[in-house]
This record gives structure tokens, sequence and C-alpha cells, in this order.
């Protein structure tokens, strides 16, 4: 049944795209109830005998020339995955009730995005992934392009070309992969098993993996994420933070380091103290950490501020993925979903809230506003969340952090110690956004612009609302029951996806 949240929302899609002009009202509606549809059958997941362990949910003919089928599974790093993308697209929904201009056209792309996530998440086929993958690039061109604000047209292109140049570079790998594993199938589990020579992983893995990383926000090619943050609008910008950047970690993971494990092994010789592709890659996590959020710290730009944090976050993904160790990686997965949590719903709050009824996304500017008063929820819910987002305990971000660090101490004791650097900066410039953007007090004599009296009157809506309490709540609970989700992943990492990888010295 979790297949049909890939159909449900592409039907959605397409009865949005054919609605009449004078049945545009039904848009969102028509939306929201393919969201909770899609969410639906992803949960049903859950209800599984062993919803962790790795199963078939479709598998058909497809192009039989090359060995390629139409194969979609599900296991428990899927599973958590598509969870985070139905909760996301819901709440994304609610955050998007106010659009009216192209409502139709806004809200047909964003379930088609939703419909290629979903794809990518359950495609064991490595051809048909790539499919998904390429197919999520054009909704959400055309979401920033057509809806966005700041640099829109910029911040649109840039995605696409860093997206598509990861995607080249992913080709490339697999392609040689199915040709050097004798041209005869591109079935994810059966190119788990082949043993590639080591020393065509030793060039595949960092090909592959790059490939992907570069939209998990790698460092340094992570600037196409702020700017595509920034410019997106309010509900594109809580999918992009929540769940377009988590797919170039899953293929991170799924691809990459499942198909090419030895490509992480020693190369015999350093290079300005690296010794294999797993110092580098985690050298650059951990730089990705901290140079994110030093320049969190300095922005002026409330969004800005979020969109550097949302790239330092992802840096503690990464971090975990490379330390071949299950405590790490487990934590990793965790960090995907939790930070598509929080981050979802800090964007919700800022782009949303803030912006639509001040007008002005500057810290200086919001100052005069009296926000905490202006707008006491949004007040409440952006402390919750950036709570969470420093890693308050009580909170998914808690768990997730402290399990990649973890893993991130037998792996690279020095970089773990940089990273924690990171975090203390994190806490520096939430701290800082928060006290700038809500609890500031005006000076006596108000500024030409930006002061209360330009702000729109509308207080925060019920969609808006419904979708914040979803959001935290959801942190909370895997905060305080992190169990729920662990099990799963737990599961998903112990499947025989990864023999070699175990062969290879996965503890």
């Amino acid at each position: 049944m979790a297949a049909w949240s890939i159909y449900i929302s592409f039907i959605g899609a397409g009865l949005i795209a054919m609605l009449p002009r004078n049945r545009a009202h039904l848009a969102p509606w028509l939306a929201l109830l393919s969201a909770f549809a899609g969410f639906a059958f992803a949960l049903t997941g859950a209800f599984d005998p062993n919803p962790g362990s790795f199963h078939i949910l479709a598998r058909h003919s497809w192009i039989d020339a090359m060995g390629a089928t139409y194969l979609l599974g599900i296991d428990g790093i899927s599973l958590t995955l598509i969870l985070l993308t139905g909760l996301a697209a819901i709440c994304g929904i609610l955050f998007s009730w106010n659009i009216r201009e192209r409502a139709p056209e806004f809200f047909a792309l964003y379930l088609a995005l939703i419909g290629s996530v979903y794809g990518v998440f359950l495609s064991f086929d490595l051809l048909l992934f790539f499919v998904f993958y390429e197919l999520a690039i054009v909704p959400k061109y055309f979401l920033i392009a057509i809806y966005g604000s700041t640099r829109r047209e910029y911040g649109a292109m840039k995605l696409a070309l860093y997206s598509f140049v990861g995607s080249a570079m992913v080709l490339v790998g697999l392609l040689a992969a199915y040709a050097i594993s004798g041209g005869e199938t591109f079935d994810l589990v059966k190119l788990a098993q082949h043993p590639f020579p080591r020393e065509f992983q030793m060039w595949a893995f960092p090909l592959v993996f790059t490939g992907f990383a570069i939209l998990a926000g790698l460092w340094p090619f992570h600037t196409w994420a702020p700017t595509g943050h920034v410019a997106a609008p309010t509900g594109a910008s809580m999918l992009l933070a929540g769940v377009i950047m988590k797919l170039g970690a899953y293929g991170c993971l799924r691809v990459a380091i499942t198909l090419f494990p030895r490509g992480l092994e020693p190369w015999g010789f350093s290079v300005i103290g690296f010794g294999s592709w797993q110092d580098v890659f985690g050298f650059l996590a951990v730089t990705g950490i901290v140079s994110g959020a030093m320049v969190a710290l300095v922005q002026r730009d409330f969004k800005f501020v979020i969109g550097y944090s949302s790239v330092s976050h992802m840096g503690f993904v990464l971090l975990g993925l490379v330390t071949l160790s299950t405590i790490g990686m487990r934590g990793a997965i965790l960090q995907m979903f939790s930070h598509g949590v929080i981050a979802g719903l800090l964007f919700g709050v800022v782009g949303r809230m803030v912006y639509d009824r001040t007008h002005t996304r500057d810290l200086d500017l919001l100052s005069g506003f009296r926000l905490n008063q202006a707008l006491p929820f949004a007040c409440a819910i952006f402390c919750l969340a950036g709570f969470a987002s420093m890693g308050m305990p009580g909170f998914s971000g808690f768990v997730a952090e402290l399990q990649v660090l973890s893993g991130a101490w037998h792996s690279f004791p020095l970089l773990t110690l940089v990273s924690g650097v990171g975090i203390v900066i994190g806490v520096a410039y939430t701290l800082r956004a928060m006290q700038k953007a809500f609890f500031t007090t005006p000076p006596p004599t108000p500024v030409t612009q930006g002061t209360h009296h330009e702000m729109d009157g509308a207080p925060i809506t019920l969609p808006e609302k419904i979708g914040a309490v979803i959001l935290i709540t959801t942190s909370l609970v895997v905060g305080l029951y992190p169990g729920i989700l662990l099990r799963w992943i737990d599961e998903g990492l112990a499947s025989p996806l990864f023999d070699l990888l175990r062969q290879g010295g996965l503890s």
C-alpha cells in the first residue's frame, strides 16, 4: 500500500491541474486531501509485521533490454523518510493556504514534487531511482521561479544547475557500475551483493557520493541552498529544507556507500593528512557544520539565518554517514528526519507568519514590530523550534546529534571536537535571531521603515497553527520516544543490502 503514496500524489497533481478557473478555490483542499491520503498510505508501512525489514512493494518489467525493472521496496530507512515526506507535504500545504494567484498550478507542481520524492525513497532499481530523482528537479525549479521572491529566477536556476551537475556525476557512476557488473540489471539489491573491484570503487565512490552530497549541502558545494531557501515561497522552502536536501543524503547512503563500501578504505598513502575518502568527507562535513553556523551568526536577513543553519545541520547528517559505525549512521538517518521537521517549521514561521505580515526579513527592522506582543503564537513556536534546532534535550535534534557525535568520536576524534564549536555557534545564532526578531525593545522614536504601525494586522490563521503544532509535536514525540524510529532504522541497517559494508568494517 505504501507505493500508493506515489500514485495518489501524481493523481492529485493531475486533477488540480485540470481544475477550471471558477473552481480554483478548490485547489488547496484537493492538495491537502491528496497529501493526507499519501501520508496515510505511507503510514501503512508501519503496520507490517516487521516494518523495518526489507519488503518488495512492486516488481514489473520495464526496459527488458537493459535489465531495468519497475522495482519498489521499503525498509526501515525508507519508511522513516516517507513518513517525513508525508508530514512535510501536509504542513507545507497548510502554510501555503494563502496562495491565490495561479493556485492550481502551484499545488499541482507541489504534489508532483512530493510524488517524485516518494518515488526516490521507494525505488530499488537504480535507473528508476535516477528517473524520480531527476523528475523532482522540474517542479522545484518552477515553484521557485514563478512563486518565489528575492532573486527567484537566480535562485531557481542556481539550484537546478547544481542539481544537474550532481546528477551527471551520479549517472556516470551508475552506468559504470552497471557495465562492470555485467550489464544485466539495475536492481540495487543484486548490485549491492556484487564485489566491484577495489580500484573501481576508489574512484566511483567519491564521484557518486559528491554528486548526491551536492544536493545535501556538502561544503563547498552548498551555496545553492541558502539562495534557494530564501528565493522559494514558504511551502517550497519547507519542502526544500525538509525533504529535498534529504534526497541527496539518502542517495549517499543508499547508493554510494551501499554499492562502493571499499571506496572508504585507506588509500595506502597520505595527502595533507588525509589517508582515505572517509577522512576527506568527514573534514568537509565538519567544515560545513562550522562555516554554516558562522555565516548564520552574522546574517541580517532572517531567512538567510535559517538557510545557513540548515547547511550546518545537514553537515551532521553527512558526518554520521561517513563514520562507518551503526550508531553514527543511525544518528544520521534520525537527523534527516529531525532536521526535516524542525527546519520546515522554522521556514514556515519566518516565511509565512513573520514575513507575510511584516513585509521585511531584516532583523534590525523586525525589532520595531514588538512581535512577541503582535504575534505571540509565532514567537512561542519559533522559540520552541529554536530550542529544538539547538539540540535541547527532549527534542528530536538532541537524540540525533548525540548519536552522530558518538559515532564520529571513534572515527574522527579531533573533527568531533571541532564540530562541537559549530554546536556552540548554533546556540549563539539562534538566540541572536530570537532576541532581535521577537524580544528587542524598539527605540522611543519610531524608525521610518518597519514600525509596528506598518504591519499587516492579520492574525495567525488556523491552517498555520495546525501545521506548526503538528511539526513541533512530532519533534517532541520523537525526542522523548526515539525508539519509535530507531527500531525501524536499526532493522534497515541490518538488512542484506549492507552486507558488503559490514564485511568492510561497519561496527
